[in-house]
């Protein structure tokens, strides 16, 4: 079964998420910023990462870019889901390694089918 860690700093934004993928049949773990994910990711690689951008102490960007250049976890797909819309913050976020970014809000069906195709 495969390990998801969502990185949000809005619980309300990981449960929704999180009940998402546990109804999918995915194993879920949180973090309320980069640098709790950081460490979780360090201890336990998930086998993929959704990652909000705007956090506190480290945001989804220096994540992002921290997972893709990090020999160890540079093959875990990340996807970032921000409220963040503009072109321009689509187009960072891949630069940075994303592998998706999906724009909040989001249809849950978009969500899912983006983690499922990633995890494939």
């Amino acid at each position: 079964m495969s390990t998801v860690l969502i990185v949000d700093d809005s619980p309300t934004l990981r449960e929704m998420i999180a009940g998402l993928l546990i109804k999918a049949g995915l194993t879920v773990v949180e973090a309320k910023d980069g640098v709790e994910a950081q460490e979780m990711i360090q201890a336990t690689p998930p086998d993929l990462v959704v990652l909000d951008i705007v956090m506190p102490n480290m945001n989804g960007y220096e994540l992002c870019r921290w997972i893709k250049n990090t020999a160890a976890t540079q093959a875990i797909p990340v996807i970032i889901c921000s409220s963040k819309s503009e072109e321009f913050d689509r187009y960072w976020g891949m630069k940075q390694g994303a592998d998706a970014y999906i724009t909040k809000p989001f249809r849950p069906a978009d969500m899912l089918g983006t983690v499922k195709q990633l995890l494939r």
